[in-house]
C-alpha cells in the first residue's frame, strides 16, 4: 500500500514486567557436577563463572555451522 512505511516481521516488545530470574547458587552440587563436565581447567572454570582475566579474548557464545 502506498504511503505505509516498512514494517519489520517481529513480536512487538511486551509491556509486561520482566520476570525477575531466580538467584542461582553456582556453589550447588548440582552446578559443580555440571562444571567438572564442562570446564578442563580453572582458567576454564572461572571463565564460565563469569569471572575474566583482563585481556582474556571475548568468547563466542554456539558453534559456528557452516
Amino acid at each position: 500500500m502506498p504511503g505505509k512505511g516498512k514494517r519489520g516481521k517481529g513480536r512487538g516488545k511486551s509491556r509486561g514486567k520482566k520476570q525477575k530470574k531466580p538467584e542461582v547458587d553456582i556453589l550447588s552440587p548440582a552446578a559443580m557436577l555440571n562444571l567438572y563436565y564442562i570446564a578442563h581447567n580453572v582458567a576454564d572454570c572461572l571463565q564460565l563463572r563469569g569471572f575474566r582475566w583482563p585481556g582474556a579474548p571475548k568468547s563466542k557464545k554456539g558453534k559456528n555451522k557452516t
